[in-house]
């Protein structure tokens, strides 16, 4: 391990990484980049984010012998996902620096936590309201109205675990569709985009946004990102100002994302969900802005300063899902596309295998 700089640590460093998907491997390679070596830890035998680590653990998130090894072996330690479980984080909080913290985990893997966080900072969120059992949700549905969405608390993502309820929707299958778990009711909001700022910040308070990205999603899951969005300068600052108030609030280490809905003609920002970490959406950055959301985590985490958000041109970033991957020989050939393959092996559908960036000469 390194000699750490009186202001965090230095290349050379060990950057150690729960979970192995795609978005550690992405910050293997940026933590590369900076000299920083990265350790996986992961559950899974055959993980994307292992041929490109230096070192990597497969053990379970509860294995506390495991757990202990990587934590000795590292300098600080970061997630690729929201799902860690509080004990692994509290285990590894109390042997070695874990950014962000697990405040911002707790907070964020509970639906109504966050909601309520949100709520508390003054910003504007969906009607809501918490659902442990059928009768919470008759008197949810009467409060709130149809259409609705139901949600569970937990481990939804990509349109997972949740149910929109439109009027004469049976209620008990509704229930039973999310597998009866606490749950959140939230008043479907009308709006015109959706939008995501993905930002960073320090540990000493430093605070820098990436343009504010438009999303368009497809069957639940991000098809494409559009930057800049199209916003008025207004809207864009309230919402990268929601984003900075959120991470000085939950005293935020590295970079996180921050999903919102565009309502009306006076494009009022509403805050969907809280991502506490790198997004699909900010991946962008890897060719448009001249630092990747990748490499800003790094030096977040690792104590270094934060690089520049600024953006390069017009950015389209396409997810390619399940057997459109196989089109990256035509990518390979497209003037101004940039590919990035994730390396996995089997392209299921709904599977993110990759993304391509296209970055255009334009406003800035």
């Amino acid at each position: 391990m390194s000699t750490p700089d009186p202001t965090g640590l230095a290349p050379g460093a060990t950057l150690g990484i729960l979970g192995g998907g795609q978005l550690a491997r992405m910050l293997a390679l940026a933590a590369a980049d900076l000299g920083v070596r990265t350790h996986i830890f992961a559950p899974e035998p055959d993980c994307p984010a292992f041929d490109v680590a230096a070192r990597h653990t497969i053990g379970e998130y509860d294995d506390e012998a495991a757990l202990a090894r990587f934590a000795d072996a590292v300098d600080v330690v970061t997630y690729e996902f929201e799902n860690v479980p509080s004990a692994t984080a509290a285990f590894l909080a109390a042997r070695t620096p874990l950014h962000p913290g697990a405040r911002a985990l707790a907070v964020t893997q509970d639906r109504l936590s966050e909601k309520r966080f949100v709520a508390d900072l003054g910003l504007a969120v969906a009607p809501f309201r918490p659902v442990d059992s059928l009768p919470d949700l008759e008197a949810a549905v009467a409060a709130i109205g149809r259409p609705s969405i139901l949600k569970t608390r937990r481990f939804g993502y990509d349109g997972k675990g949740q149910v929109r309820l439109a009027a004469g929707d049976d209620l008990g299958e509704a229930h039973q569709a999310i597998g009866r778990f606490p749950a959140i009711l939230e008043g479907f909001v009308p709006f015109s985009r959706e939008i995501s700022v993905v930002a960073a910040r320090g540990a000493d308070g430093a605070f820098a946004a990436f343009d504010v990205c438009e999303n368009e999603h497809r069957d639940h899951i991000l098809a494409f990102t559009r930057v800049p969005a199209r916003l008025a300068p207004a809207a864009a600052a309230a919402a990268s100002e929601a984003a900075r108030r959120i991470g000085e609030a939950l005293a935020y280490v590295g970079v996180f994302t921050v999903e919102m809905f565009v309502v009306g003609a006076d494009e009022s920002v509403i805050v969907n969900e809280i991502a506490p970490r790198v997004h699909n959406s900010g991946h962008w950055t890897s060719e448009g802005a001249d630092t990747s959301q990748f490499h800003q985590h790094v030096r977040a985490v690792c104590g270094f300063p934060l690089g520049a958000t600024k953006r390069r041109g017009e950015i389209e970033m396409e997810n390619l899902i399940g057997d459109a991957a196989s089109r990256w020989r035509d990518l390979l050939a497209e003037p101004g596309a940039h590919l990035h393959l994730y390396g996995k092996r089997d392209a299921r559908p709904g599977r993110k295998m990759g993304h391509v960036t296209r970055v255009l000469p334009g406003r800035r």
